[in-house]
Order: C-alpha cells, then structure tokens, then sequence
C-alpha cells in the first residue's frame, strides 16, 4: 500500500506527487491538465492573533481552510488552466477541492476499513485508482462517475442494509479535498494511492464495493 511520504514512492510514478514545498496553484493546475479533473479554489487559513483560523470567520468551522466559499460553488469549478491560476492569483493559500460526479465519485470510508479492504485488494491485485487519506481518518476511493447512485443496493446485495455500514458515496454535487490541501491544525490530506499513468482509468465501484464493505462491516462488529 501506497503510504504517503516523499521517500515511499519509486521515481517517476506520477506527474502530480509533489505534496510538500509545491504552491497549492501549481499542484490545481496538474489536477486539471494531467487528470483532467474540474478544480475549485476554497477557503483558507489565516493567522488572527497568532491562530490560524478559517477564512469563512467561524470560530468553529468544521473543516477550517478546506471548504467552498460560496453557495455557487458548483458552477465555479473549471478544468481551464488559465482560470486555475486567476483563482490562486486572488487566494495563493486556498484548498483545492475537486467536484464529484463529473470525472469521478468517491466512495468514503473509515480510515481503519479503507487500510484493510485496500490492503485486500493490492493481494487481489485489484485495478485500483487514486486514494486519499484525510486527517480526520477518512479514506475515499475514487472511482468511475454514477457510484452514488449504485451504492445503496450494491451493499444491499451484499447483505447489508446501506445504512448500518460506514460506506458512503460523494457524487453530484459533493466534493472531495485534495492534496496537499491542509484542514486546520489537523494537517494535511494525502494520497494513500498517487494519481498515476497506470491509474488513470477509474474502476467500477462494484468492482471495490465488497472489499470495502466487508471491511466496514468488520469494523461494525
């Protein structure tokens, strides 16, 4: 399994790896032009009185400096490089979010499951896409557009009623934070699995759902 870290990784695995020491600008920009992924500049922090805080102003905003900043939100991602970089130009510390439901949907779990059901199926040699890990110990696996939709029965069939596992899907209009976007004093989000030439094509989620649910349930009992 892909750990995140620097040192981890074989050289030459992915054009967009850099997570450390790069603008948050440059990393939106490979987002859209090397994935072809829609990107969104959000929130971000700032020092007041020697805190960092969120720039929305709430005092205990549940994910400072790592959400949108208006309710037209949506209609504002782009894939344009050139809109990318005005974005950055007004806001240089703004989280990168990433639509759902466009190039691909997430599936959500807990970190623990995640970890479990990923080990699985790297054993299973399983074609996986990218992975990201959160400091809240969430892990979302993104895969092809339209899973929000299957999941619900996809786990059902599995035997589980959908809303007794920690198995969810963000698809349209939902979003995900991207590396290497940091969520207050939480830190940062990271890859789990990179963005890569060999992962460029997304799985099925039918093809991660057992796996993940399996882990879930596991983590139920």
């Amino acid at each position: 399994m892909d750990v995140t870290g620097p040192t981890r990784f074989p050289a030459g695995t992915s054009q967009i790896p850099q997570q450390r020491g790069e603008r948050l600008r440059d990393t939106a920009v490979r987002y859209a032009e090397e994935r072809h992924w829609d990107v969104l500049s959000g929130a971000w922090l700032e020092a007041v009185d020697g805190v960092e805080r969120c720039s929305c102003g709430t005092a205990d905003c549940p994910a400072p400096g790592a959400h949108p900043t208006g309710r037209d939100w949506v209609n504002q991602a782009t894939g344009s490089a050139v809109v990318i970089r005005r974005m950055w130009a007004r806001t240089p510390r703004a989280a990168i979010l990433l639509p759902t439901g466009r190039t691909f949907d997430a599936l959500d779990v807990p970190e623990s499951a995640g970890c479990l059901a990923l080990a699985r199926m790297e054993r299973r040699q399983v074609e996986l896409g990218p992975v990201t890990c959160t400091p809240g110990r969430r892990m979302l696996f993104f895969v092809l557009p339209g899973a929000a939709a299957k999941v619900p029965d996809l786990v059902r069939n599995l035997g589980w009623p959908p809303n007794s596992i920690d198995l969810t899907a963000r698809g349209e209009g939902d979003y995900v934070v991207a590396p290497p976007t940091r969520v207050g004093v939480r830190g940062p989000i990271q890859w789990a699995r990179r963005p890569t030439a060999a992962n460029r094509w997304l799985p099925d989620a039918e093809e991660l759902v057992s796996a993940l649910a399996y882990a879930c349930g596991r983590e139920r009992r």
